[in-house]
């Protein structure tokens, strides 16, 4: 047309062409994306941060690749709504996008808490990393999927050792537990933390008095921890919750007197969960 705008040309649409070398990819997608986005806060409702994610697919031989627009596209329709509770439906839209096999989608984001300081209640904010992954593969047509969350908690660990030995005072030090849980229902992130933390010596706060400074150095002195210890005591506790079907428990220790970090870690199911396996598995 004169004068005017020449029709525009469908655009050739390369990812979804065949591909002749006939070699499917376990993954295809997104990796380290930073995004804003919105998550389940106990006490103010939504909590505004900024995670990383990855979002893939599989991608089947005779497809030459996968189409990385879909990948921002959905993760702009949900991201003011990354709860765990709709974590795996997200997946499960993901691969239908992608006429895939299977999806996977990880976010990893900073939490926020409001802490109180034990005796001055001076309160301050502190952060957890955490992680929400979920994947979503279809076997002999039905639709499997796997959902875990993880934490991680810095504390204070007071060696029991130093204290056995020393007539004046023991060596401590920042750790951290990171805690992996498969669960049955909602939980808080809040109170998956508050029991990683009881498992130490002590927690962490950004900010303390004097006074609180004295409570969190005699509390330590009271409640020695290995790092063995940690993992431990952690694991008592999610043992003793029902909700949590599965966990994975490592503990590092940033040593103070050592060129080295003290580690330990285990793995668990439920006891009923190793007997139905056993049975499957003689």
């Amino acid at each position: 047309m004169k004068g005017g705008r020449k029709p525009k040309a469908d655009l050739q649409d390369v990812h979804a062409e065949s591909d002749a070398r006939q070699i499917a990819l376990d993954r295809a997608g997104v990796k380290g994306l930073r995004y804003p986005i919105c998550v389940l806060d106990r006490a103010r409702g939504q909590q505004h941060t900024v995670a990383t994610i990855d979002l893939s697919v599989t991608l089947p031989h005779k497809r030459k690749g996968a189409h990385m627009s879909r990948f921002v596209e959905l993760l702009n329709r949900h991201r003011r709504e990354i709860d765990i509770r709709k974590f795996r439906a997200l997946c499960a839209e993901l691969r239908k996008d992608h006429d895939a096999d299977g999806a996977q989608v990880e976010v990893r984001f900073p939490y926020f808490v409001e802490k109180a300081a034990p005796v001055s209640k001076a309160v301050s904010l502190i952060d957890y990393a955490c992680t929400f992954s979920a994947s979503v593969h279809e076997v002999a047509g039905k639709e499997v999927s796997d959902l875990w969350v993880q934490v991680e908690v810095p504390v204070t660990s007071l060696c029991p050792c130093s204290k056995a030995i020393s007539a004046r005072g023991a060596h401590n030090q920042r750790s951290v537990i990171r805690a992996r849980v498969w669960f049955k229902r909602f939980f808080w992130m809040e109170d998956l933390i508050r029991q990683l933390e009881d498992s130490a010596s002590s927690e962490l706060y950004t900010l303390l008095k004097r006074p609180d400074e004295k409570f969190v150095t005699e509390r330590a002195y009271d409640r020695p921890r290995f790092v063995e210890d940690l993992v431990r005591e952690a694991a008592l506790r999610l043992r003793a919750d029902d909700n949590f079907t599965r966990f994975e428990l490592e503990a590092e220790s940033f040593e103070s007197i050592h060129a080295h970090n003290a580690y330990a870690a285990l793995s668990s199911e439920r006891p009923s969960q190793r007997r139905s396996a056993a049975r499957r598995n003689p």
